[in-house]
């Protein structure tokens, strides 16, 4: 198992179980408690988990001030915010598409919805029926590579002509978004 695919694992069991000692996690993914620590430093660096006296749980939403993104900690950008609504009606601020994609990956199977707004109407819209548009030449001064949200194809398109980028559904947007941040494809991206 990869390094990544352990660091994904170890988030889920924390998702269900709260808090986790490291030697427990070191005998259920049969590695070293070296190897843990090595794993879980980006995630304590990344402010994605809580050192403990036990071990490590996840960072709660309550240590991110109300203004700020819960992925990126950058001050909410209120021209193109998503809303992560959780099975437990928990709900996130995000600053923007890009950072709601990412944080959609890291905890979708605790998640009941995803909200956006078309970048033209500044219409809520569900992020699952929407059309993403990755890499337009078009500068929001938000996270990288920048994300743009349309209702309608259409307009997606029309916005596209004039500013370049690429559409994508949902899930590809997901696995796009992700596969950049992961080092797979050069973005630019300082986070």
């Amino acid at each position: 198992m990869l390094p990544y695919e352990r660091q994904q694992q170890i988030l889920t069991w924390l998702e269900e179980e709260g808090t986790l000692s490291i030697s427990e996690i070191s005998k259920r993914l049969n590695v070293s408690e070296m190897t843990i620590y090595r794993d879980i430093k980006p995630l304590l660096e990344g402010k994605k988990i809580n050192k403990t006296s036990g071990g490590i749980s996840l960072a709660t939403i309550s240590n991110v001030s109300p203004n700020s993104c819960s992925y990126c900690l950058k001050e909410l950008n209120n021209r193109h915010p998503v809303q992560i609504i959780t099975t437990h009606q928990t709900v996130e601020q995000l600053c923007c598409p890009h950072c709601g994609l990412l944080r959609f990956k890291d905890i979708e199977k605790n998640v009941s919805q995803i909200i956006c707004r078309d970048f033209l109407q500044n219409t809520t819209i569900s992020a699952k029926l929407a059309y993403f548009l990755i890499d337009a030449d078009f500068n929001l001064n938000c996270c990288q590579p920048q994300v743009l949200t349309f209702e309608s194809l259409i307009y997606a398109e029309r916005f596209q002509k004039g500013f370049g980028g690429t559409i994508l559904r949902f899930d590809e947007a997901v696995k796009e978004v992700s596969k950049r941040m992961n080092g797979d494809i050069c973005c630019g991206c300082h986070k």
